[in-house]
């Protein structure tokens, strides 16, 4: 199984700790953010995978060299400038489409900047009893932008918050805001759906396919552990949750 993790970010939210290298390569608990996600992959059967980098790229490939590639087939999928989550997807594409077997597999994109211990396993075989075009972790916790569900769980629109009008894409007759995690498990077919050009948002061409029928998913993982790696603070308190015992998939 192959998978694509983001890491080409300016790690704006994580300055001073971003200053003097990317995100990637910011540390909790003695380990980088990348290594970490790498680990979690592989602990799944993921072998191959792509990384996009931007900022401080030169030092995310010389970072995996020094590492022997930590025992993994990895590429690099540089980005001149930023082309955000789906058109950095759209950019990788060639390396999901370079065999029979990955034209057909399911694959995981990962952003590079959370934690959890969310069950992958079980993930891709939910996308594939469904047969989804697209699978995504969330969660029923608070966050500043939700994802709009029905009651199939099937993605529906989108919210700026609790109190803000819902953006439906399609009818439904409940909705269920949800938290997005930053995990997915996606159909090779769907590369060749992303119409966009330059730098887009994967989230905005999921409500696209949504309003044109498309199946896009929730898997949910309320009781998992996740947090979300963007500043400073949260990666002190994950480096008390490692301590603590109370994220223990590390």
């Amino acid at each position: 199984m192959k998978a694509m993790i983001l890491a080409a970010g300016l790690g704006m939210r994580l300055r001073p700790l971003t200053d003097d290298r990317p995100k990637a390569l910011v540390t909790v608990a003695g380990r980088t953010l990348l290594e970490i996600t790498l680990s979690r992959l592989r602990s799944f059967g993921v072998h191959e995978v792509i990384v996009n980098v931007h900022h401080y790229a030169g030092m995310i490939c010389d970072y995996l060299k020094e590492n022997n590639h930590f025992g993994m087939r990895i590429e690099i999928s540089p980005e001149d400038f930023l082309l955000d989550t789906g058109g950095g997807l759209k950019h990788a594409a060639w390396f999901f489409f370079e065999d029979r077997k990955s034209t057909h597999e399911p694959f995981i994109l990962h952003n590079v900047d959370v934690l959890s211990n969310i069950d992958l396993g079980s993930m891709v075989r939910h996308h594939a009893g469904e047969q989804a075009l697209a699978t995504l972790a969330v969660q029923g916790r608070e966050t500043s932008r939700y994802l709009l569900f029905d009651d199939k769980a099937q993605l529906c629109g989108r919210q700026a918050g609790r109190n803000a009008q819902p953006e439906l894409v399609r009818p439904a007759a409940t909705v269920q805001p949800l938290a997005f995690s930053g995990i997915h498990v996606i159909s090779p077919r769907l590369l060749e759906m992303l119409s966009d050009e330059g730098a887009f948002s994967i989230i905005t061409a999921y409500l696209r396919l949504a309003a044109h029928g498309e199946k896009i998913t929730a898997f949910r993982a309320d009781e998992s552990y996740w947090r979300d790696l963007g500043r400073p603070e949260n990666i002190a308190q994950a480096s008390r949750d490692i301590a603590s015992g109370a994220y223990p998939d590390i």
